[in-house]
């Protein structure tokens, strides 16, 4: 690139994941020039950086001293605080959320929708909550901020400001899928047991086609596991077991009935 990597992200992001690609995902997290360095010990870790920096020097590139931090439990990284035991948002994202005005402009429900959007991982129901903000983006019909807006966009704001703390993936927990499915929407939440009690890793919720929407509860229950199991195949794909709850008790039949319909099955 004639003007540096930093002009293209795209470039640049390629370009730091062909380089840390034998160390993605086993102890370096990479996301334009912010890396991060993980490890499960401290013997580990005076490794791993050494690692990464020889990494960068093979490479050419240069790492700012003054913007790295070392050895750290906590730290702040993509607008998530992260500690050994748990992800949560940055404070100042949530006071940014709190103190936002009403939107006035299509421009306006984007970048409020941009910032919530990007926390939804931590709010149950989020695209429930979402759905009449939502609708205020289309520009084929006129902007009217009314009720059920200013009812959306005031429950998305509590809903980020009462967000939940998660807890980082153990593989080693037991772990659950719970789902739920209504009208237009179905969700799921993952969570893992500490052997003390359920704790929530990552919310999901998403708004059905009006094809699913009209669908039996039952039908739309298996969609919301479904979708959980393409979003978490990561964590839940090569388990021995996981538990899925769900307060649909007539899909418990389908676990006795030899043959389903063609819409069940696939």
């Amino acid at each position: 690139m004639p003007f540096g990597l930093t002009n293209a992200p795209a470039t640049f992001q390629a370009a730091m994941t062909n380089e840390f690609r034998a160390m993605l995902d086993r102890f370096v997290l990479v996301y334009l020039d912010d890396i991060l360095v993980y490890s499960q010990t401290l013997e580990e870790h005076l490794d791993h950086p050494r690692r990464v920096l020889e990494t960068l020097r093979l490479a050419k590139f240069k790492a700012n001293l003054d913007n790295c931090e070392f050895v750290r439990q906590e730290l702040k990284y993509l607008g998530h605080f992260v500690t050994p035991q748990s992800i949560s948002p940055l404070s100042d994202k949530i006071q940014a959320v709190q103190d936002w005005s009403e939107p006035r402009n299509v421009t306006d429900v984007r970048s409020f929708l941009g910032l919530a959007g990007y926390y939804q991982r931590f709010i149950k129901g989020y695209s429930k909550i979402a759905a009449h903000s939502t609708k205020l983006q289309c520009e084929d019909r006129s902007f009217d901020f009314g009720t059920d807006a200013r009812e959306s966009f005031l429950a998305l704001k509590a809903a980020l400001l009462s967000a939940e703390v998660l807890r980082i993936y153990d593989p080693l927990l037991p772990m659950r899928v719970t789902t739920d499915a209504s009208g237009y929407d179905i969700g799921a939440v993952l969570e893992q047991h500490d052997g003390v009690d359920w704790h929530p890793v990552e919310y999901f919720s998403e708004k059905v086609s009006v094809m699913h929407s009209i669908d039996d509860a039952r039908k739309k229950d298996l969609l919301a596991f479904v979708h959980a199991l393409k979003r978490w195949r990561h964590f839940l794909l090569g388990r021995c077991q996981f538990r899925w709850v769900t307060d649909n008790n007539p899909l418990v039949v389908y676990k006795s009935q030899d043959t389903v319909n063609n819409t069940i099955a696939r």
